[in-house]
């Protein structure tokens, strides 16, 4: 959101026990302070984009949640994952670490927070339908008829915000979509022999000398404009967004379990809405809110149709 990055959704971690009831009230605490964190992504990233060029903020934001990751790795002496997950780590990092924050940056150039916020709402279920797709699985009816009509309505408020056709920024979005699905797909398959936060912290790893040479070159060829609010978004995308909501996220559901903490994630949409207005001093659109509650109703439908037995638990 942040990419994690930011304004990242994360892969829930199947839990096969259920929680104890001292267990179930701290996971609950921190999977809802993982949503308020990358609930902060899409402000931070505004902020972030007063002081520093699109390409630099993504590529900073990196390497500073790498270092941050790599820290950690080293404190809890968590050994490399095996050769066979650094495929898999490839493409978490392809779309979670690069692919989603750096697309919804551009975007975030000539979109509001609350527009991407509303757009951006349908990746659960983008990330739902991906992972069927890539396990062969068949989900009911009803598991489909509300992805279609989550999909209609995102797709509806997008052309009427636009006037009718989709914007540059409307483009970097959906795409955005396509790539952390992808990414979150695939980390739901290597979360089930690795923790969700061990997943996200090598992939950032993986990605470390990327960054850091995208990083030079940004600084070098894009404007900086040190200012307090670039600054605090760029440390809030790296540290809060990818890192610390990350880590309790992960932490919470594998606690409360995966189907307990995703519905605390249907709140994500509207908080950023709020913060948009509360940080940023937007004026949301009066389709904004309904837009948003009508994707959320679709993802609660989605979360309580009966899925297949193997398909990802994503």
């Amino acid at each position: 959101m942040t990419a994690h990055n930011s304004a990242t959704l994360p892969t829930p971690v199947a839990v096969k026990n259920p929680p104890r009831p001292q267990h179930g009230r701290r996971g609950t605490a921190l999977a809802s302070l993982g949503v308020v964190a990358f609930s902060l992504t899409f402000p931070a990233t505004a902020w972030g984009l007063e002081s520093f060029g699109p390409w630099s903020l993504v590529a900073l934001r990196s390497v500073l949640a790498a270092a941050i990751a790599g820290a950690f790795l080293l404190a809890r002496r968590v050994r490399p994952p095996a050769r066979e997950h650094w495929a898999g780590l490839a493409v978490v990092a392809g779309g979670v670490v690069v692919g989603f924050p750096l697309l919804t940056t551009l975007a975030l150039r000539t979109s509001t927070t609350s527009h991407a916020a509303v757009v951006v709402g349908l990746l659960p279920l983008t990330t739902a339908a991906l992972s069927a797709l890539r396990t062969g699985a068949r989900p009911p009816r009803a598991f489909w008829a509300a992805a279609v009509a989550g999909a209609a309505v995102v797709l509806g408020f997008t052309l009427a915000q636009s006037g009718g056709s989709l914007s540059a920024g409307d483009g970097y979005l959906f795409a955005a979509l396509l790539v952390c699905a992808a990414g979150y797909t695939e980390g739901g398959r290597l979360a089930r022999t690795l923790p969700g936060w061990q997943v996200v912290g090598w992939a950032l790893v993986l990605c470390l000398p990327l960054t850091v040479a995208g990083s030079v070159l940004g600084l070098l060829y894009e404007p900086v404009r040190l200012t307090g609010h670039g600054l605090a978004g760029l440390v809030w995308a790296a540290a809060g967004s990818t890192f610390l909501g990350l880590y309790v996220w992960y932490r919470g559901m594998a606690e409360i379990g995966a189907p307990r903490a995703s519905q605390l994630q249907l709140a994500q949409p509207l908080l950023t809405l709020v913060w948009s207005v509360a940080l940023l001093g937007e004026r949301l659109a009066p389709a904004a809110p309904a837009a948003a509650c009508a994707v959320l109703v679709c993802i609660a439908v989605t979360q309580r149709v009966k899925q297949p037995r193997n398909d990802l638990n994503c």
